[in-house]
């Protein structure tokens, strides 16, 4: 690491921190004891997935059915998807369950072809998802 500082230095170049704003915007609310996440942006490998995966995790403790309205996510990468399916089994561990509301054409086409369509309880709208958990109590 000292080698490539002191080599950067010899020929006058200047190394910049690239900072890039975080890409997931995330917005909770509980109803009828059904925790809601809406998600907005992209769910992606580092601090999104990690933000997400922080989030629901911390609310499995008081509320063990989520939704996740991914209406305005617009990219999920490998490192997301996989997010999705831990958030998937720490529900199930915890007794619960995650649906997912409202797929972009973009979401619903990768969750198909990587076969997770069959793993998740997929709706058109939140209140669709909020439904089947009264449906089901």
């Amino acid at each position: 690491m000292v080698l490539a500082k002191v080599r950067v230095q010899a020929i006058g170049c200047s190394v910049k921190q690239r900072i890039t704003p975080m890409q997931l915007k995330l917005s909770t609310r509980t109803q009828d004891g059904i925790l809601v996440v809406n998600c907005i942006g992209r769910i992606v490998f580092g601090e999104e997935s990690a933000l997400l995966r922080d989030t629901v995790k911390g609310a499995l403790s008081s509320s063990n059915r989520i939704v996740l309205n991914l209406g305005e996510i617009s990219y999920i990468d490998s490192g997301g998807l996989g997010t999705l399916v831990a958030l998937r089994t720490s529900a199930q561990n915890a007794g619960g369950t995650i649906k997912l509301a409202k797929l972009t054409q973009r979401v619903g086409d990768l969750l198909q072809v990587t076969k997770l369509l069959t793993v998740f309880d997929v709706y058109n709208s939140e209140a669709e998802a909020i439904e089947s958990f009264r449906k089901a109590a």
